[in-house]
């Protein structure tokens, strides 16, 4: 009895899993084309002098939370209309709120580039001596090397 109900089971599991397949390959092939994505954007981040700035305004945009869309009633009509809120702040339109995204965004990345550059040159500045330059101080000890002629 035991492995009728096994198989039954089974017999269910796969039909399951038959009827589900499209959904599951969809998910599967959305993946894949995100990490196909990925990698083409990191082959030409390589290639691109802006590439970083643009990896890291889309970092930023990950980190943003998206506009939502209510619907309120108006003050002077009473009618149901859409409205759009984007940190608590309410946008008549979308493009006003997607504005304001965006300008969050471009902050936000900037913070990042304030933040590298005060982490940087803070320890460029601990290095230094106060006289200028700790590379090379005594010419005497700089080696110079000549090539053979040929």
């Amino acid at each position: 009895m035991s492995n009728l109900i096994s198989l039954a089971l089974a017999f269910v599991g796969a039909a399951l899993l038959y009827g589900f397949r499209g959904r599951v390959l969809g998910a599967l092939r959305r993946f894949e084309a995100r990490n196909a994505q990925r990698r083409r954007d990191e082959a030409r981040a390589l290639i691109d002098k802006y590439g970083h700035y643009r990896q890291t305004v889309q970092f930023a945009d990950e980190q943003i939370e998206d506009v939502t869309r209510v619907t309120v009633a108006d003050e002077r009509t009473g009618e149901p209309v859409s409205r759009y809120v984007f940190l608590g702040t309410t946008y008549a339109s979308r493009d006003e709120a997607e504005a304001a995204r965006h300008a969050a965004v471009i902050a936000k990345a900037r913070e990042f580039y304030v933040d590298l550059d005060r982490i940087y040159l803070s320890r460029r500045n601990r290095r230094e001596p106060p006289g200028g330059s700790a590379a090379l101080t005594d010419p005497s000890k700089h080696e110079t090397y000549t090539p053979p002629r040929m």
